[in-house]
């Protein structure tokens, strides 16, 4: 089902991307940079999170690390991760193939800048074997997400463009 509504948003909002499907699983960010050819920054991955009363996702480069103070000062609130089956219910996406696009229940979108290091980066796309090749900029055009600067590349892992 999860496939299906992102394949339905990008037909209604933006026909010219496609969907990419993998015989590898891309459920974590090494697995997807592995299946799509990419290094792990280049993995957009989608943090499902609750802040008080809230449920946001943010969108940040794949070696990326959330930083708690940035959230907290930026949302008024700690933030925590929602469980296996919350993501699952709120989003209709499966844990590894949560993305911004094509959601169960509308919610508050949020780019970090760490995505703008790229030209392209390489969102899941509902399943845990499907992803799309995107613009930083048009991702956050599609999905009318706000940038944010919540996340530290880990040094250990950062890498050029």
């Amino acid at each position: 089902m999860s496939l299906e509504s992102v394949r339905a948003f990008f037909a209604e909002k933006a026909p010219e991307i496609s969907v990419i499907e993998s015989q590898m699983s891309s459920a974590t960010v090494a697995l997807a940079a592995e299946a799509y050819g990419v290094e792990p920054a280049r993995i957009a991955k989608t943090l499902s999170l609750r802040i008080g009363d809230r449920i946001i996702l943010i969108v940040a480069a794949g070696t990326s690390r959330m930083d708690n103070k940035k959230v907290k000062a930026l949302f008024g609130g700690k933030p925590k991760m929602l469980g296996l089956e919350e993501v699952a219910e709120i989003t209709g996406h499966e844990i590894g193939g949560v993305c911004p696009f094509g959601l169960k229940t509308p919610l508050p979108v949020y780019c970090d800048v760490s995505l703008k290091a790229f030209d392209i980066v390489v969102p899941a796309a509902g399943s845990t074997h499907s992803a799309v090749k995107i613009t930083p900029a048009r991702m956050a055009e599609l999905t009318s997400a706000e940038w944010v600067d919540v996340c530290e590349l880990r040094p250990a892992e950062a890498t050029s463009t």
